[in-house]
């Protein structure tokens, strides 16, 4: 039987998604009712099948070094202004660690895939002399994780989860792991993505993964929604400052939030459907709840995977079922992906961060496009408006699910006071 885990400290994050350039916008633009989602109008996408998805805002990358401008993909790109984020604001906490243990623990999805994207394009079309030299060590997928430990100067160790869409939320299983077994001191933990090219919407788009609504970008991503026809490809990273609680320091802030469980398992079913009926995923969750030490009655609400796709949003609706029986009557779910859409091996991380959001600010964000609900959707869904939580001064919990190809299952169980 699983003992409960020690909860683990969030003293920093940061993020920059289709909905913001840092946590604060990102949550803001959320509670609004916003979407990040809109036409691809480039001229590269304009024969594409599928021509919508979840952009950062342009001249993010401003805020680089030149040189870091081109010779780090897209992808690092992200995870490095999002890492830099969560640092800053974790500092008071950081006086006095040895760089020597601090670990970087960052997953995603694919990686450097504009990289590899352009330099092929470039060896077909002008030939190997074309070839950017640093190609490799540009595309390759932990070079997020390598960059970040090389601007911050950490050498605890430098880790890259690759676990589909379960990636960033893999990353934060692991720094658990790492500071639980007295590895390190603190972990900067996180996921990040950059599919949106011309590789990576025609990739998806031709397994039928994504919506087609070309028309309506804001409307596509329909999370358990009746009409909901595939999930939107999105970009962006989220990063998360992680200790334990006994290494706080006592004159800094109080922690964000804590992180204070963890649960997987994997479905061994099929290379990209889930396991229908969620049994597996239901493991995850029950597996979560047991080494958080509570019971389903002390959630506040669940964070929803729930990505827009006809058969991943019944499998999880199935496996939420099964996981809390019958809280799940009436306890409030959420589902960030309809103004999001779907940063891949980023969703687990920026996600954890609106949650984390969610239970300070005591409200439940309402899933946009979810209405009207599948009929076979048996969830209290949060649909209409956002849902404020019942105030007091008391801990609140939440469960995340993040769900990735392959049958990776994860489940988080996350706490934070009142704001």
């Amino acid at each position: 039987m699983p003992r409960p885990a020690e909860r683990l400290a969030v003293t920093g994050w940061g993020a920059i998604t289709p909905l913001g350039s840092d946590p604060a916008s990102t949550w803001e633009a959320m509670v609004a009712g916003h979407s990040g989602i809109d036409l691809v109008g480039d001229s590269w996408a304009t024969d594409l099948p599928v021509r919508i998805a979840g952009r950062v805002a342009p001249g993010f990358d401003e805020q680089l070094e030149p040189l870091q401008r081109r010779r780090l993909d897209r992808c690092a790109q992200l995870a490095l202004l999002a890492a830099r984020q969560a640092w800053r604001q974790a500092a008071p906490h950081l006086e006095g660690v040895d760089p020597g243990r601090v670990a970087v623990v960052i997953g995603t999805g694919i990686g450097g895939l504009s990289t590899l994207e352009w330099q092929h394009t470039n060896l077909l079309q002008s030939g190997p002399g074309r070839v950017n030299p640093l190609t490799v060590p540009m595309l390759i997928p932990n070079a997020a994780a390598g960059q970040v430990a090389i601007d911050l100067g950490l050498h605890g160790g430098a880790h890259t989860p690759v676990s589909a869409c379960a990636s960033g939320a893999e990353a934060l299983m692991l720094a658990q792991l790492l500071l639980l077994d007295d590895r390190v001191d603190v972990v900067l933990a996180g996921g990040c993505e950059a599919p949106v090219n011309r590789l990576g919407l025609v990739g998806f788009a031709a397994m039928r993964a994504l919506s087609s609504r070309n028309d309506a970008p804001t409307q596509a991503c329909r999370p358990y929604g009746r009409d909901r026809d595939g999930f939107v490809l999105s970009e962006g990273a989220g990063m998360l400052v992680l200790q334990r609680s006994g290494d706080l320091r006592s004159t800094a802030p109080a922690p964000l939030g804590w992180l204070l469980a963890c649960g997987s398992s994997s479905d061994g079913h099929h290379i990209v459907a889930p396991e229908p009926e969620g049994l597996q995923a239901a493991r995850a969750i029950a597996d979560a709840l047991r080494r958080s030490g509570l019971q389903t009655a002390d959630l506040s609400f669940v964070q929803a995977h729930a990505t827009g796709t006809p058969i991943g949003d019944l499998a999880e609706a199935r496996a939420l079922r099964r996981g809390l029986g019958k809280a799940a009557d009436g306890l409030p779910v959420t589902a960030p992906k309809g103004q999001l859409g779907h940063l891949l091996g980023a969703a687990g991380a920026v996600e954890m961060i609106l949650a984390l959001q969610g239970l300070r600010q005591g409200l439940v964000p309402r899933s946009l496009n979810a209405d009207p609900l599948d009929p076979a959707v048996d969830l209290a869904v949060v649909k209409d408006r956002s849902l404020p939580l019942p105030s007091g001064s008391g801990e609140r919990y939440a469960l995340k699910n993040a769900f990735g190809f392959g049958g990776h299952n994860i489940s988080l169980v996350l706490a934070a006071l009142p704001a």
